[in-house]
């Protein structure tokens, strides 16, 4: 009778530890596969704002006249020697949009010497955009904006070197992160995921400083060039998916750390229950 009393309580003893064992693997699978899911989202929401020109927006009035000044700021704004100041006059001039890689301007389709007494198809608006080089991307900017005798404006030479770099560091690591992930797949081990959401955590910090960044250097950039009368300036959806980036990689991050370190716990517990 005894023996058959500790082999039903060891029956029972395996039977509980099985199920809290399946329990336990259950919720973490959950919280690494939304965790995975919330990192894709992420990626795909750095990568398109890296890929896009809406970061930043100005609305001007459309400008239909097509006189010797307007063609000559539309001229110098496509032209490789074009600076800071030429640039920016003519994205304030036509409702410019700004990206990480591109400029783009609204201008007419076909430009004439006259303006005709009516809107006709010639007048059609079409955008023109132009990228940025890499040696634009780290020249120097200057404390007067066009005038190149005015010093150097260290802040925001790095605001916008820093903000055209986090952003590709952030996506790295985030792939990176998935790589260490797919291991820990193949390998059926949640500790990996521990380094996983470490680089999640960095890349979140990384978007976050871009985005402060490109704050920080078009506020800079509006004191020092103030917006013409009618002429207004918003951030626009790229932006904004970068801003949205950032805390869906905070959350991954929570969630594969969480899940890596509670299920070693939590293992090394039941294991040490087993023996017992």
């Amino acid at each position: 009778c005894a023996g058959d009393r500790l082999e039903n309580k060891t029956s029972v003893s395996v039977a509980s530890w099985s199920s809290l064992n399946a329990r336990m693997d259950n919720r973490f699978a959950t919280a690494f596969v939304i965790a995975c899911v919330l990192s894709l989202i992420s990626t795909i929401y750095m990568a398109a704002s890296i890929g896009t020109d809406f970061w930043y927006e100005y609305r001007s009035p459309v400008q239909e006249n097509s006189s010797d000044l307007n063609k000559s700021i539309w001229t110098d704004f496509a032209s490789d020697e074009a600076d800071e100041k030429t640039y920016n006059d003519a994205l304030f001039r036509y409702n410019g949009t700004v990206g990480l890689w591109r400029r783009c301007i609204t201008i007419p389709q076909n430009t004439y010497w006259y303006s005709p007494p009516e809107r006709t198809e010639s007048f059609d608006m079409v955008t023109k955009c132009i990228s940025f080089t890499l040696n634009e991307q780290f020249v120097e900017k200057f404390v007067d904006p066009g005038n190149h005798n005015s010093g150097i404006d260290l802040l925001r030479t790095y605001l916008w070197r820093c903000q055209f770099l986090l952003p590709f560091v952030s996506l790295g690591l985030m792939c990176f992160g998935a790589l260490i992930g797919l291991c820990a797949c193949i390998c059926r081990s949640l500790y990996p995921t521990i380094a996983t959401g470490i680089l999640h955590l960095l890349a979140g910090l990384c978007t976050l400083g871009s985005v402060s960044c490109y704050v920080a250097g078009i506020e800079l950039l509006h004191q020092k060039l103030e917006l013409p009368e009618n002429v207004s300036g918003e951030f626009g959806w790229s932006f904004c998916l970068a801003c949205v980036s950032a805390p869906l990689q905070f959350m991954a991050s929570a969630l594969f750390v969480w899940a890596a370190h509670t299920n070693r716990k939590e293992y090394t517990f039941m294991k040490a229950y087993r023996v017992a």
